[in-house]
């Protein structure tokens, strides 16, 4: 067999646990000791969730539609299977309360619970049993009395990221931590510590069959950014769209780039589309530990304080230096930030 093709065996894994990676940069004591134990809960969950997405169709129908979310999404058996498992996981740690996308109100856990927790159970389940990259997010607060905050009070973040491996992204205040599953120990082994974003990228993901419905100045800006070499911004430009904020994100963090998932004109969309809360936040924070930025457009993401716990937002994350450059846009639509 071709020995790029064999498996390798448990001793030849390489890299820490990351939760005991985790540990290392924090202080030692109960807070800091309950806050990696509440982390290492949902990467543990995410296995057995991770190996149900791998086998698409095969036990039934896991896209089969169960309902409506509140925020007006169609509800899969999947979601609400994979919103359950999570709640029992965290159910043994020291959580005050739960939000989740597949929830309309504020779960309660635990009166002496120390942190809140806000998830997206799975992101892009619109595409759950097509092999599509699929994802889990999760933000952490200090125990409070309510979701809505600012996001500069989150205290952890992280994704995982479901595809032909299952990678995880975290952060708890100390630089960005990317790590993937050891199937042989069922750990999560850190690959890349301390990850920094290029400010500069000419990789950008947005859904091209919107573009009539955008703001003009992003609409200028798509404008220039097709012209390539031959436009303002004086390069030329490479464009995915996977429609699953997790994949963006992990590849974006791989491979730098920018995401945007803007507000448009179409009913419903005034405000974009992503949650605050529990998919904003989370990337948001975990992009700002690279040294990229996340914006709706024009302000800080992390600066919000939501008005409801499943509200909106435009999102514009990835490459410092483009996301810049698209709030030039956004500012003065008439001429933009035209300058290469």
């Amino acid at each position: 067999m071709n020995s790029l093709l064999k498996m390798p065996n448990d001793r030849e894994i390489r890299g820490s646990d990351v939760c005991a990676h985790l540990a290392s940069k924090l202080p030692r004591n109960p807070r800091q000791t309950a806050l990696i134990e509440l982390i290492d809960a949902i990467t543990q969950a995410a296995i057995p969730l991770g190996r149900r997405l791998a086998l698409g169709h095969l036990p039934g129908n896991p896209a089969e539609v169960v309902g409506l979310n509140d925020s007006g999404d169609r509800q899969k058996a999947l979601d609400f299977g994979a919103h359950k498992h999570l709640l029992a996981a965290v159910a043994g740690c020291s959580v005050r309360s739960v939000l989740s996308e597949e929830a309309e109100e504020v779960i309660a856990i635990s009166e002496q619970g120390e942190f809140d927790l806000a998830i997206d159970p799975i992101d892009g389940s619109g595409s759950i049993g097509i092999g599509a990259p699929l994802g889990l997010l999760f933000a952490i607060f200090p125990a409070g009395e309510s979701f809505l905050r600012s996001g500069r009070d989150t205290v952890a973040a992280g994704y995982i990221s479901f595809g032909h491996s299952t990678d995880l992204g975290v952060s708890v205040g100390q630089g960005l931590t990317l790590a993937t599953l050891d199937i042989y120990s069922e750990r999560f082994r850190v690959t890349e510590e301390s990850v920094t974003l290029r400010r500069e990228t000419n990789m950008v993901a947005y859904n091209a069959s919107n573009v009539r419905h955008l703001p003009a100045g992003l609409q200028l800006y798509l404008g220039d950014l097709i012209a390539g070499s031959e436009g303002p911004a004086g390069k030329n430009y490479n464009m995915r769209w996977l429609a699953a904020a997790v994949g963006e994100l992990h590849r974006i963090v791989n491979q730098g780039g920018i995401f945007m998932y803007p507000s448009d004109s179409r009913p419903g969309f005034e405000n974009g589309h992503l949650r605050l809360i529990y998919e904003a936040f989370p990337i948001a924070w975990l992009i700002e530990q690279t040294g990229g930025l996340a914006t709706d457009g024009l302000d800080p993401i992390l600066d919000k304080v939501p008005t409801g716990l499943h509200e909106k937002t435009p999102l514009l994350f990835g490459s410092a230096e483009e996301v810049e450059r698209i709030k030039g846009y956004l500012s003065d639509p008439s001429a933009g930030n035209r300058n290469r």
